[in-house]
């Protein structure tokens, strides 16, 4: 199989990002009183973006659109402060980019963190130039598991969906990838269990980041 581009999901798939979610969001649940989680909980909570992750962990009591709303605000303020503490790169991420960059692979991001979380995250720990297009949540815009935002990218990049191979932990990726008519590929160090990303359209399962290069066949 050959590919020209490659869509890379970011928490789970390229970021251990789970203890500054985790962190951010207790604090919120503590400050009114609520009943914390622990990280494996959040590795359930998290990939569809922070309104639902907000959902998750608040008791049911909290969840009306306006107690959301404002419990969303904190949380945001919180990780805008936590965001960088705990997060890094998986192990082997930063080589597989280097490989892809030497073989003429165009790289491109899409997550469901809201977008100015997505650009300072990826800033930061690779450095944006790296990417052509850099996208998380924005108003107005469907989120992944809609196919919107990698068709954008299709388009917008010139490379034909099917030359596209799409990375990411959940089954949301999956789902995302299968709808754009991109190659997907679930990866197993991040937030969620092989199965999951199986059931929901994987088209290969990876333990390890250089296993992609073997796919991709560089």
């Amino acid at each position: 199989m050959s590919y020209s581009g490659i869509i890379f999901d970011v928490d789970g798939t390229l970021l251990d990002s789970i203890q500054d979610l985790a962190d951010s969001m207790n604090f919120v649940l503590s400050r009114h009183g609520f009943p914390v989680h622990d990280i494996e909980k959040y590795k359930q909570f998290v990939g569809n973006g922070m309104r639902v992750l907000a959902i998750s962990a608040l008791p049911e009591e909290e969840r009306d659109e306006e107690k959301v709303n404002r419990y969303l605000d904190e949380l945001e303020k919180q990780y805008e402060k936590r965001w960088n503490q705990a997060t890094k790169p998986y192990p082997g991420i930063e080589e597989l980019l280097r490989r892809l960059e030497e073989s003429g692979i165009r790289m491109f991001v899409l997550s469901n963190k809201p977008h100015h979380f997505t650009e300072e995250v990826i800033d930061e720990f690779f450095g944006l130039k790296r990417f052509e297009l850099v996208y998380g949540a924005r108003t107005g815009i469907p989120k992944k598991p809609d196919p919107y935002s990698a068709l954008e990218i299709s388009k917008l990049s010139g490379i034909p969906v099917s030359d596209f191979l799409y990375l990411g932990d959940s089954g949301v990726d999956m789902k995302t990838a299968d709808a754009a008519g991109m190659y997907a590929v679930g990866a197993t160090w991040g937030f969620r269990k092989a199965d999951e990303l199986w059931k929901n359209g994987a088209k290969a399962v990876i333990q390890n980041p250089l296993e992609l290069i073997e796919i991709m066949k560089l």
